[in-house]
C-alpha cells in the first residue's frame, strides 16, 4: 500500500505539506492564505473538501495562517495541542467546536488509516510539536522548526522511509549577515531552525542507506542557498561512508511551489 506524499512550500514565508494513503488525505500546516493554500492544491489535483484533516506543529503564522479559513470553508478537522490552539487563536480565530481536536503530545492519534505520532520539539513556540505518520509499514517523519535534536528524537524518527529534515541556515551566512544580532542568536539558539551542518549530522545518525527519501526543508531564503545545503548535506553523508546516488534519496523543497511528488511504496 503506497503513501504519497508532496511539498506544497516550505519556508519563513509559509509551510504546507500533504500527504494522501488510500482512505486519507491531510495537509500538516496551512502556513499561507487560504486562496494560496487553493491555489497549491489544484496544482496536484486536490479538492480542499477531500481533505480528512490539518495537524498543526505550532502557532507561528507562517504555519497557522490558513487554517481558520480552509476549517470554516471546507468543514476539515483541525489537530493541535491544547497550547498550539490558545497561541495560534488570534490568527486562526473560530473553528466550529466539532472540527476543533486536541491532542496529548507525545500520545498517539489515528484519522482513518493513519497512525500520528506528534513529538515535543525545541522551538520558541509555546508546544512546538514534530510529526511521525504510520500507513502499514510505512512511516514518515518530519522534523522542522527546532534548534536542536537530542537522543530521544532521533529514536523516534529512526527507520522512516521518508524524513521531512530541516535545513534551514548556512551558519556562515547568517553570522555574516545583515539580520540584527538578536535574530541570530534566536536562529543559533536551542529554541531556533537546524542548520545545514546539523542536518546533515541528525541524518547521518538516523538513516540506514536503505533508499530513504530525505527532503531537505525550511531552507531561510537570505541564509542559505538551496545548491549550499544540498552539497553541504551530500557531502557529510558521503564522509560517513554513504552511498548517496544509490542508497538514499536526498532532494530539496521549495520556498515557493510545490516539490516532486514522492510515492513511498
Amino acid at each position: 500500500m503506497a503513501v504519497k506524499f508532496c511539498s506544497l512550500s516550505s519556508g519563513s514565508s509559509g509551510n504546507c505539506q500533504y500527504i494522501e494513503t488510500k482512505s486519507t488525505r491531510l495537509i500538516i500546516d496551512a502556513g499561507f492564505s487560504g486562496k494560496r493554500i487553493e491555489q497549491l492544491l489544484k496544482e496536484i489535483d486536490v479538492d480542499p473538501r477531500t481533505l480528512d484533516g490539518i495537524l498543526v506543529t505550532h502557532e507561528h503564522i507562517d504555519h497557522s495562517k490558513g487554517v481558520g479559513i480552509l476549517s470554516r470553508r471546507y468543514g476539515i478537522p483541525v489537530f493541535a495541542n491544547e497550547k498550539t490552539w490558545m497561541g495560534m487563536e488570534p490568527i486562526v480565530k473560530q473553528v466550529k467546536t466539532e472540527n476543533t481536536r486536541v491532542f496529548i503530545s507525545n500520545k498517539n492519534i489515528e484519522i482513518k488509516d493513519v497512525l500520528i505520532h506528534p513529538f515535543n520539539v525545541n522551538h520558541d513556540a509555546l508546544e512546538p510539536v514534530g510529526y511521525i505518520l504510520f500507513n502499514g509499514d510505512k512511516k514518515l517523519s518530519f522534523l522542522t522548526d527546532t534548534g536542536l535534536v537530542n537522543d530521544s528524537m532521533k529514536a523516534k524518527i529512526r527507520n522512516s522511509h521518508l524524513f521531512f529534515m530541516e535545513s534551514n541556515h548556512d551558519i556562515r551566512m547568517l553570522k555574516e549577515g545583515s539580520y540584527p544580532w538578536p535574530l541570530k542568536q534566536r536562529i543559533l539558539s536551542p529554541y531556533g531552525h537546524l542548520s545545514n551542518d546539523d542536518a546533515a549530522s541528525v541524518l547521518g545518525d538516523v538513516l540506514k542507506g536503505e533508499s530513504e527519501v530525505v527532503l531537505l526543508a525550511h531552507l531561510s531564503q537570505d541564509n542559505n542557498i538551496p545548491k549550499l545545503a544540498f552539497d553541504t548535506v551530500r557531502t557529510s553523508l558521503l564522509s560517513q561512508g554513504f552511498d548517496v546516488d544509490n542508497d538514499i534519496r536526498l532532494s530539496l523543497t521549495r520556498r515557493d511551489g510545490i516539490s516532486e511528488f514522492y510515492i513511498i511504496d
